[in-house]
């Protein structure tokens, strides 16, 4: 028998597996995003220049629980932000996260304010 490994070990070895592939530029950023019990958080980051674009989260929006529908706000917010930014298209980062639930629904919620990935 084989150990069974911590699930949040097998999420950072999926996600270090998938960050060598996924680059964001000025023009098409990273949408990063990272989920905790507590929150979500998301963040466009341009990594030819290693600086986050603009950021939202679930903390700042006032959201106390980490539920689909903060996630939908937070996506919302963010996609809002980079509209501003005149910002079109983006690259989807999921950190390892499976695109279900929470994740899906804030890649939904970017998609709905025009932001194609």
């Amino acid at each position: 028998m084989y150990k069974q490994e911590d699930k949040n070990v097998c999420r950072l070895r999926r996600h270090m597996r998938q960050k060598g592939k996924i680059v964001g530029s000025a023009s098409c950023p990273r949408i990063s995003i990272y989920r905790s019990n507590k929150a979500i958080y998301a963040q466009l980051i341009d990594d030819n220049k290693h600086i986050t674009i603009c950021e939202s989260n679930s903390l700042k929006l006032g959201l106390t629980s980490s539920c689909i529908e903060s996630a939908i706000k937070v996506g919302n917010d963010l996609g809002e932000k980079a509209k501003a930014l005149n910002i079109e298209t983006a690259v989807f980062d999921r950190s390892g996260y499976v695109y279900h639930g929470k994740v899906k629904a804030l890649a939904d919620a970017v998609r709905a304010q025009g932001i194609k990935f």
